[in-house]
């Protein structure tokens, strides 16, 4: 399944990006505003190296997507973001990651994320398991696939943790706070729901509820295919799931339109109830 050199490509880019990080940068911006550095365009050529060499079609967030006409003949393909979390990158704050999922028919059935400036790393297999990496620069990767996973530490958090009484831990955005959420936050207190913020940058929210340490995160902000599929791969291989909040099924990928849908991503013991109010006062509210 292409795991080591998915994550070959994800802790070389992760070095490179830390050289940039404490080496100085520039900032940029694309077309739609958004930030972009040298640390993201260095990254993208690295994992592009490596990706190359499977032979499997790649889409990232810093090339050109090719068009839906193309992409549509593509039954696997990689869906990358090289520096999830820019805005995180350039405050400094440590929480952005390098995502690579592997996506076969609309669905990621691998996902890899490294978290640069802590080392940590996570490789979910929806199916079979979710990998941690305690530190991504000292380990040792076997280039035969069939050494993996036994180089790492398999965990399950996830799917196996049930919220204790009225409490509800919920992953927010560190750089893009939304009334919308905090409005369901007063919606679940006023119903007798303690709400807890977990407040985190990137796709490190996803990795957050994977390892239980949080129980939901309701987006209602745009985000792209890229930003998310690592995350969802690496989150269902957990037990846990990420649904569209409209129709409660999982994200879907290489769409014609790469935007996503609003969406809530949970943990598998998480009270269907629950995720039923969140959903439904999510279409009330747009009423």
């Amino acid at each position: 399944m292409h795991i080591i050199t998915a994550l070959k490509a994800a802790i070389e880019a992760s070095s490179a990006i830390m050289e940039v990080y404490h080496g100085g940068f520039a900032t940029d911006h694309k077309a739609d505003g958004s930030p972009v550095t040298n640390a993201d365009k260095q990254a993208d050529a690295i994992i592009r190296k490596h990706l190359q060499t499977t032979g499997i079609p790649v889409i990232s967030e810093e090339s050109k997507v090719p068009p839906y006409a193309t992409r549509k003949q593509w039954a696997t393909l990689w869906m990358v973001d090289p520096l999830d979390g820019t805005k995180e990158f350039i405050k400094h704050n440590g929480e952005f990651t390098v995502n690579i999922a592997l996506v076969e028919n609309g669905t990621p059935i691998m996902g890899v994320i490294t978290a640069p400036v802590t080392g940590k790393g996570w490789v979910g297999i929806p199916g079979k398991g979710l990998y941690s990496i305690d530190n991504i620069y000292e380990t040792s990767l076997a280039a035969d696939p069939e050494q993996f996973p036994g180089q790492l530490q398999i965990i399950n958090s996830a799917g196996s943790r049930v919220p204790g009484g009225n409490t509800l831990r919920m992953a927010v955005s560190r750089s893009h706070p939304d009334q919308h959420t905090e409005d369901l936050i007063s919606h679940l207190t006023n119903t007798g729901t303690n709400v807890t913020r977990v407040p985190r940058g990137s796709s490190l929210k996803l990795c957050e509820i994977a390892m239980g340490r949080a129980d939901v995160y309701p987006r209602f902000g745009p985000t792209m295919e890229w930003d998310i599929a690592a995350g969802q791969a690496i989150l269902q291989a957990a037990g846990g799931h990420v649904v569209d909040m409209q129709t409660g099924k999982p994200l879907v990928y290489n769409k014609p339109d790469m935007l996503n849908p609003y969406f809530v991503a949970s943990n598998g013991s998480l009270p269907r109830e629950l995720l039923n109010i969140i959903r439904q006062w999510h279409t009330k509210s747009r009423v």
